[in-house]
């Protein structure tokens, strides 16, 4: 069996949890099946990448995904199956299904109708993106949701959809990549001191980081903050996180800002070292960086939003603050979860435990490279009896 797998992002640009995914997943596949990685941008050594044509380079960004999908698709004959990650590449597999007869399955990371915000990005070509997704998903063979949360938000986009098309397979995490590593010539480097939460994640309205920053300036200033976040998806919300930061930072001392992406080590390290982690996104599918800070054996403090509760288990491995679209009342709630969990160390340090040890029981990579390599299969058969 030979894979095709298309995705936006591989390293070294690898932007969110969407591109942890597609590699690796990759990666364990590879373990047992032949899989060809086909990628936006310049070629590297381990897939082939297939960079922008300079006269594309002023189009509206949804057009020149369309323009990569293009070629990406060309490049696919000869694969037994495509499996494609996010809208950029979705096109991608469909194009190629129509093109070399072959079955096309999505792994759905987020969905356009659930991210209005997008239109700041992408202006007109938000409703090209939003398409671009609708035609791909109901022309699939099957769609991995990687929470049952996410199946129920894509019955409800797409409710043309036969329920029996949609597979739930977890994402998963690393536990020997991440995993309790604290570095104190790190934090040194860093001039960080005391102890700290932390938040990690792009610049984007749905990681919900502007909704962190106001719970913040009611929390005591005795504890610190970690923030590694940067690639503003607009310069509209970019300005906006920092003014937020750079006021926090005017009253206090122990407010960390990392604008450029860390290496995976250094990333490790700062969150094995937190107290806590905090994860206040207003839309996510799972959130791949929950898994994270659990297998580093930090508590989770996160939104009750899509697949979270299927990693963040309630008063187990951290706790849950509900968010209903009142950014107001989330703040508020979001400041007493932190000022209480940061005010009792052993329940953290317990909440940690846990999550370490349900990182490693429920998230494995091997057993979800078998759950996938098992429907590609089933996918094969069904096509090959139409």
């Amino acid at each position: 069996m030979r894979i095709g797998l298309v995705t936006k992002e591989w390293p070294p640009h690898i932007y969110g949890g969407a591109g942890v995914h597609a590699l690796q997943l990759t990666q364990a596949l590879q373990e047992s099946i032949s899989v060809d990685v086909h990628c936006f941008g310049q070629e590297r050594s381990d897939a082939t990448g297939y960079p922008l044509p300079e006269e594309f380079a002023t189009i509206n960004p949804a057009l020149q995904a369309f323009v990569t999908d293009i070629q990406i698709s060309q490049s696919l004959a000869g694969v037994d199956l495509v499996h494609s990650h996010t809208w950029y590449a979705n096109m991608a597999g469909h194009f190629a299904a129509m093109l070399h007869g072959i079955p096309h399955v999505i792994t759905a990371h987020s969905l356009e109708p659930d991210r209005p915000w997008k239109a700041e990005q992408l202006g007109g070509g938000y409703r090209l993106s939003s398409w671009a997704e609708k035609t791909a998903y109901e022309a699939a063979d099957a769609i991995i949701a990687v929470s049952d949360g996410m199946k129920g938000d894509i019955l409800r986009a797409y409710p043309a959809l036969n329920p029996k098309k949609i597979h739930t397979i977890l994402n998963g995490v690393d536990t020997g990549k991440y995993s309790p590593k604290p570095d104190q010539d790190l934090l040194d480097s860093l001039e960080i001191t005391g102890r700290y939460a932390i938040f990690v994640g792009r610049i984007t309205r749905q990681k919900g980081l502007a909704h962190l920053l106001r719970a913040w300036e009611k929390v005591s200033p005795d504890f610190g903050l970690v923030i590694a976040a940067g690639s503003p998806d607009e310069p509209a919300i970019g300005a906006e996180i920092s003014d937020l930061i750079r006021g926090l930072q005017s009253t206090r001392k122990n407010i960390w800002w990392q604008e450029k992406m860390l290496p995976q080590g250094q990333l490790n390290a700062l969150l094995s070292s937190a107290d806590l982690f905090i994860c206040p996104s207003v839309y996510e599918p799972l959130g791949i960086v929950n898994l994270e800070a659990m297998a580093c054996q930090t508590a989770v403090l996160a939104s009750r939003v899509g697949g979270i509760p299927e990693v963040v288990d309630h008063k187990i491995t951290g706790e849950l603050v509900d968010y209903n679209g009142d950014g107001p009342e989330f703040e508020s709630s979001l400041t007493a979860a932190i000022e209480k969990l940061m005010n009792d160390p052993s329940l953290l340090q317990q909440y940690g435990e846990a999550g370490r040890n349900r990182a490693i029981d429920h998230f494995g990579w091997p057993a979800i490279a078998t759950q996938t390599i098992e429907l590609y299969q089933s996918v094969i058969r069904e096509y090959g009896s139409k």
